[in-house]
């Protein structure tokens, strides 16, 4: 490949040998002669190659014109990674690319056993590679020794800079030898990252590749508008809509992993998490499992999935908002890479619209804004993909023949093609109603604090007429448990997968609430509340026989809930109302009251004041 010209030989077979025809164009950008012992600050795309970039750029300052190298002793190179996946994905990435000069990499990771890198760093490494905070460590206990490295790499600087890592960085950059390249890879270059690279770097050179220029040209930017009740189902018809071979769910906070990990394994979705809370293992198999296709959907937070590369990520979705333009770039970042395409698609809530404005204008990125797909779009994806799957162009076998045949001959082909399509369907969660929105009419206005709720879900807490035939249930919370309509409605809704026209009246107690369900949709109700009838929070949900019996939940013990003022004019008249005492009142009160023996505390005081003439 004429590309590889200038490369060292040993790298150029490991490159031909994994089947590399062309380089990316930070790649090329690594093997200008002009570069070859000066420090970079390299700005391009997540996706885009960076760790090959920096092998390459760094094999000819170790190697010195060998080539292979030679026993290893102290490191010569040191590659520094924000994430513990990171880290070893890049581990990975150079071993195969040395593997042809002989080096030794070893890595430095937290969450891993501290004596076993010890013990590698002991038998000596050309080339290491782990986390600040790691690394830092082992610096200072003396079993790094870093005095010999010839070259440093700050992978994704900017995330770290962003996870607190500056003082680490600072410090192994301190402790290094003055005499060595300093290569900076970020997918942005903000204010801190270009200090850190004047204060480190030596007469740098700025790389930014025409790719990074155009942020993400490969990923279909979607902004999804839902009501705030309708985001988990959302989710769900994004997902089954697209049915990518992998996609990542990218949530706020781990209890919020946590949360839509059992939603989707209950909807029957290949699903795992990640987050901060788990193992190292954990985190490796769960991996694992995305990569060899055992589960197909990944629910993670920023700080997990920062730099992991998953093959054939097709989708990303955005369950909570990032919190700035940047994160926003590095979550989508995870699809789109080595020039396939992809989607992010963002869940937009219509009390957070001027935020997504915000980030994707921060971002230079063109969404589309439109409503997530509906039960009935999902329903005619999946048939246009049944219709186009290949299965059908292939011949029938012969072991097959004869039982087909068979059932051709028992049930009929119209038969034989309804039990193939509900077997197809069986093996498929069902798509979600979700709640019609006008995009265009909310764009850029910012709706009143709940009015999104009280459009969608009308409450009627007097009869209804029109309802027609209802169920009465009950559920075991009411006002003094700060039961709302607000969130039951919406808890009902993905409970029972029911809609706003299958509510009827509620009628809230202090310590029950009774609501009107349609009859129709009873059934469903009570399948999604599970044999026990409990609902989410522990609630209880019991059917009813008729109309509820309002009088027994009257009470004459006040709730605490109640006004003050409202408890207080119920309260029995039985103290009058105070009035001055004159003296004969104060010597009626106290006559006949035997004085306390032995109390002494107020004798003499009407001795004190005897004769003393009182004023007024």
């Amino acid at each position: 490949m004429t590309e590889l010209n200038g490369v060292v030989p040993a790298i150029a077979s490991a490159l031909t040998k994994r089947g590399y025809e062309t380089l990316t164009p930070v790649q090329k950008s690594m093997l200008d002669s002009a570069l070859l012992e000066r420090d970079v600050l390299v700005s391009a795309q997540t996706g885009s190659g960076k760790t090959v970039a920096f092998g390459l750029a760094m094999a000819p300052t170790l190697l010195e014109g060998s080539e292979r190298f030679s026993r290893a002793g102290a490191p010569l190179a040191l590659a520094i990674a924000p994430t513990r996946e990171l880290a070893l994905q890049v581990c990975r990435e150079l071993e195969w690319l040395y593997e042809m000069t002989g080096a030794v990499i070893a890595s430095c990771v937290g969450g891993m056993d501290p004596r076993t890198e010890r013990r590698a760093l002991e038998r000596g490494a050309h080339i290491i590679v782990g986390t600040p905070g790691r690394l830092c460590d082992h610096i200072r206990r003396g079993s790094l020794d870093i005095s010999q490295l010839k070259a440093v790499v700050l992978d994704e600087a900017d995330e770290m800079l962003d996870l607190g890592f500056r003082e680490d960085l600072e410090f192994i950059l301190d402790t290094a030898p003055a005499e060595r390249r300093t290569l900076m890879f970020s997918a942005t270059v903000p204010a801190a990252i270009a200090r850190l690279a004047a204060s480190y770097q030596k007469n740098a050179a700025r790389i930014t590749t025409e790719a990074e220029r155009s942020q993400h040209v490969d990923i279909d930017y979607q902004a999804l508008v839902v009501v705030p009740s309708d985001r988990e189902n959302a989710i769900v018809n994004v997902l089954r809509f697209h049915e990518a071979r992998n996609a990542i769910v990218f949530c706020s906070t781990r209890a919020a992993v946590n949360h839509l990990t059992a939603r989707l394994h209950n909807r029957n979705f290949d699903v795992v998490a990640l987050s901060g809370e788990l193992t190292q293992n954990e985190r490796s198999h769960a991996l694992q499992a995305m990569r060899d296709g055992r589960a197909r959907v990944c629910i993670a937070t920023d700080v997990a999935a920062r730099g992991i590369d998953l093959p054939g990520l097709e989708l990303v979705i955005h369950a909570d908002l990032p919190t700035n333009s940047e994160t926003l770039l590095h979550r989508s970042g995870r699809t789109g890479r080595a020039g396939r395409k992809g989607v992010s698609a963002l869940i937009v809530p219509l009390n957070a619209r001027r935020k997504a404005e915000r980030l994707l204008d921060g971002a230079n990125i063109d969404a589309s804004w439109t409503r997530p797909p509906s039960a009935d779009d999902v329903t005619r994806r999946d048939e246009e993909r049944l219709l186009a799957d290949p299965i059908f162009e292939s011949p029938v076998g012969e072991a097959e023949q004869p039982l087909a045949e068979r059932l051709l001959a028992a049930h009929g082909a119209e038969k034989l093609a309804a039990a193939f399509l509900n077997l197809y369907r069986a093996r498929q969660s069902a798509p979600e109603e979700l709640i019609d929105v006008n995009v265009h009419d909310t764009k850029s206005r910012k709706p009143r604090e709940g009015a999104d709720r009280k459009r969608e879900f009308p409450i009627d807490n007097g009869p209804r007429g029109e309802f027609g035939p209802s169920v009465w249930f009950s559920i075991s919370v009411g006002r003094r448990q700060n039961a709302e309509p607000r969130w039951i409605i919406p808890m009902l809704c993905r409970n029972g997968g029911l809609t706003k026209r299958d509510i009827g009246a509620i009628k809230m107690q202090q310590d029950e609430t009774f609501i009107e369900i349609a009859a129709d949709s009873a059934e469903a109700l009570l399948a999604g509340a599970g044999p026990n009838g409990t609902l989410e929070r522990g609630m209880r949900l019991k059917r009813l026989q008729g109309q509820p019996d309002l009088s027994r939940q009257r009470s004459d013990k006040p709730s605490a809930a109640e006004p003050r003022e409202k408890r207080r004019d119920e309260r029995p008249a039985t103290k009058q109302a105070w009035q001055p005492r004159g003296d004969d009142q104060q010597k009626k009160r106290f006559a006949g009251k035997p004085e306390r023996s032995g109390d002494t505390r107020n004798a003499g005081k009407g001795k004190q004041f005897a004769g003393k003439k009182k004023k007024g």
